[in-house]
């Protein structure tokens, strides 16, 4: 099995030596030790790296992120299967996220229904502000009609 020290591991995944370390104390990686306590982390660790960077990237939160590697094996290396299974559970709550986004980019000029009734669109788009019966907050992007 090949690993890698942390420095190599750095260099070869665009994270900082800090970040590996504090991936380790969040539990979302694992490093093995030499007998000199240097972290050696497996070469596969570098997918499961990649997966942390790039949904925080999108704004998933570090619970979301770890609740979805402790699915993963902690005995061995995951196979294509055991990433393609993650991927299926995290399709539906990916698409939500991205349909979420573009009713942000679409209406973030326009009304986001907050519910203020300061725009005099609003009574077109929000009469007698009927969206606070939703919620609070932005309901036209977090909870439009028809959804």
């Amino acid at each position: 099995m090949e690993t890698l020290a942390i420095g190599e591991m750095a260099a070869r995944s665009g994270v900082a030596p800090s970040a590996l370390r504090y991936y380790e104390r969040e539990g979302l990686l694992h490093a093995a030790r030499t007998g000199g306590n240097q972290r050696r982390y497996e070469r596969a660790d570098l997918r499961r790296i990649a997966f942390i960077k790039i949904a925080q990237q999108v704004g998933v939160s570090l619970d979301e992120i770890r609740e979805a590697l402790a699915e993963l094996p902690e005995n061995r290396t995951p196979t294509k299967a055991d990433w393609s299974r993650l991927s299926s559970h995290w399709r539906h709550r990916l698409d939500e996220r991205i349909a979420m986004m573009e009713r942000l980019r679409d209406q973030l000029t326009g009304c986001i229904g907050c519910g203020c009734l300061s725009l005099q669109r609003c009574n077109l788009i929000n009469p007698r502000d009927r969206l606070a019966t939703r919620g609070t907050g932005p309901q036209m992007i977090l909870n439009p009609p028809g959804d």
